[in-house]
C-alpha cells in the first residue's frame, strides 16, 4: 500500500498473533505463512520476496511454540516482552532474507533489515492489543 517495508510486516504479524492465539496448535502459523506465500505467488509470480514471509512465520511458529502459547497469551506481562520480541526478531529476519536476496534498490541492508523489524514491533503490538481486547470481550477459541 505504501511500498514501506514496515507495512507488510504490521499486517504480516498482527495475522500471525491472531492465528497463534486462537489455534495455539504448532504449524498454523508457518501454515499461515506458507498459504499467503502460495497466494501471493498464484497473483504475483515474480513476488519472491515472499519466502522472506514464509521463512519469517515458520520462526515465530518455532519460537511461540518453544515459549509455549500460555507464556505468549495468558501471562500479561511476559506475553507482551515475548510476543513484540518474537514479532521484532522474526520480521527482522524477513527484512535480512528479503535485502540479501530479492533487493532491487540500493540502500543499506542494516536499514531495510531495520525498517522490517519495526514494523514487526509495531505488527506485534497490535497484535498484542487486539488479542487482549478480545480476551477483554470474552471471545475465547473453543479450546480455552
Amino acid at each position: 500500500m505504501t511500498h514501506l517495508p514496515l507495512t507488510c510486516d504490521l499486517l504480516g504479524f498482527v495475522s500471525l498473533i491472531l492465528v497463534a492465539w486462537w489455534v495455539r496448535r504448532f504449524g498454523a502459523a508457518s501454515l499461515t505463512g506458507i498459504v499467503v506465500t502460495g497466494l501471493t505467488f498464484v497473483l504475483r509470480p515474480d513476488a519472491f520476496y515472499m519466502f522472506g514471509f514464509a521463512t519469517a512465520s515458520i520462526l515465530f511458529d518455532i519460537l511461540t511454540r518453544l515459549v509455549g502459547y500460555n507464556n505468549c497469551f495468558d501471562k500479561p506481562l511476559p506475553s507482551i516482552l515475548i510476543l513484540v520480541s518474537f514479532s521484532t526478531i522474526c520480521a527482522g529476519v524477513a527484512g535480512l532474507i528479503i535485502g540479501s536476496f530479492f533487493l532491487e534498490i540500493r540502500i543499506a541492508l542494516e536499514v531495510f533489515t531495520g525498517l522490517h523489524a519495526v514494523g514487526g514491533f509495531i505488527g506485534g503490538v497490535v497484535g498484542l492489543v487486539l488479542v487482549r481486547a478480545l480476551m477483554a470481550r470474552k471471545v475465547m477459541p473453543s479450546h480455552v
